[in-house]
């Protein structure tokens, strides 16, 4: 399992609005920073994806990405709540798992 994998992996599950598959992703003990927010093991991972799945994220391109052993740096645009964003997120790979993840979105112009 490479990071790669782990970061198509995410990409399908966003994609099929998944959340089960999107938790599947994430280690028993992982950490997802946003500037809103810090949410930390299954319960409060899962509070953070309901909410954002149900803004109905779209992929629409991703414009650049950097993959490591067991870092992904990446930059997309997305279509999340109906605005066009451009996102930047960082993911760090653990037992072929999200370990600790980092993302922010910025309106796209």
């Amino acid at each position: 399992m490479t990071a790669q994998d782990v970061f198509d992996r995410q990409l399908a599950a966003i994609a099929g609005q998944d959340l089960e598959a999107l938790l599947a992703q994430y280690h028993e003990d992982a950490t997802v920073v946003r500037l809103d927010r810090v949410a930390r093991g299954p319960a409060e991972i899962r509070e953070l994806f309901s909410a954002y799945l149900a803004a109905k994220p779209q992929v629409d391109e991703i414009v650049a990405q950097r993959v490591t052993e067991d870092v992904i740096f990446y930059n997309a645009h997305m279509t999340v709540g109906g605005n066009r964003v451009t996102a930047y997120g960082t993911l760090v790979v653990r037992d072929g798992r999200i370990w600790r993840q980092t993302a922010a979105a910025l309106p796209l112009t």
